[in-house]
């Protein structure tokens, strides 16, 4: 048997000569010997949110670049189809919302600092808005209910800009800041729906209770004519706020649906 280093050859025994290697001489990898700022995109995307806050940062962020990409695309066909359609505003179309990775537990401090550096190096036009995303919620601990202001993002800030060499300095290089998130060396903009997303969870009337058990759990029941008994959490129900508990009840499992704020973590 022939072994595979063994020259190729035709139906009739003459070796079929190899193809010359193709030609690289390797300039497309050349580097372009600018001096680009050193930037650190190393950053950690697993948050444990404990209760479902729907697609993570990370996820967003990965079909942000497809979205801009599809968008631009649809709406270049649109303005060839129509020769009435009037072009959009150049503002609106540079100004965009980034999201800057910081310290966390440092985010309003963050946030303080770059709203001082845009005031002070006379950016409005380029920076337009910081925001660090927060909510409301209804925690129960010790058995008594507290309303808390939690953080969506912990560790990151949003910033709704004109990226630009300028802009991107002045943020990059606020005391706290580690870093835009995005991928490649570009930041990526968040896409719109999901910012208007973020935006209504901020606003929002009601506050949102928190979830601090899962599934198989032991919790106990703090109110209700079950009040002090201990069961094992069977289901959640994030959209109706309900939970079911298993209880032991005359020696027998009995499942028993409450309010998330009828139990708490043991």
């Amino acid at each position: 048997m022939k072994t595979n280093d063994t020259a190729a050859e035709d139906t009739i025994g003459r070796p079929v000569p190899e193809a010359p290697p193709e030609k690289n001489d390797g300039a497309d990898l050349l580097d372009d010997g600018a001096a680009h700022p050193e930037i650190d995109f190393d950053i950690d995307f697993d948050i444990d949110f404990e209760d479902d806050l729907g697609p993570s940062l990370e996820e967003v962020l990965q079909a942000a670049t497809q979205e801009v990409i599809a968008s631009r695309k649809s709406k270049d066909q649109a303005d060839e189809t129509d020769p009435t359609a009037e072009a959009p505003d150049r503002e609106d179309l540079d100004r965009h919302w980034y999201v800057v990775h910081c310290y966390s537990g440092y985010e309003n401090k963050v946030c303080h600092n770059l709203e001082q550096r845009i005031e002070s190096m006379d950016m409005h036009e380029q920076i337009f808005d910081v925001v660090v995303p927060t909510e409301e919620e209804i925690a129960v601990k010790d058995g008594q209910r507290k309303t808390v202001e939690r953080q969506v993002f912990p560790g990151y800030i949003l910033v709704q800009m004109e990226l630009s060499e300028e802009s991107w300095y002045v943020v990059r290089n606020t005391p706290g800041v580690t870093g835009f998130v995005g991928m490649g060396s570009k930041p990526t903009p968040l896409p719109e729906q999901e910012v208007s997303h973020i935006i209504s969870r901020m606003e929002a009337d009601a506050p949102r209770i928190a979830v601090t058990f899962k599934v198989d759990q032991k919790v106990r029941i703090i109110d209700g004519p079950f009040n002090d008994f201990i069961g094992t959490v069977q289901d959640i129900n994030v959209d109706r706020a309900k939970v079911r508990v298993m209880v032991s009840f005359f020696g027998r499992e009995t499942p028993v649906e409450l309010d998330f704020l009828q139990v708490e973590k043991i």
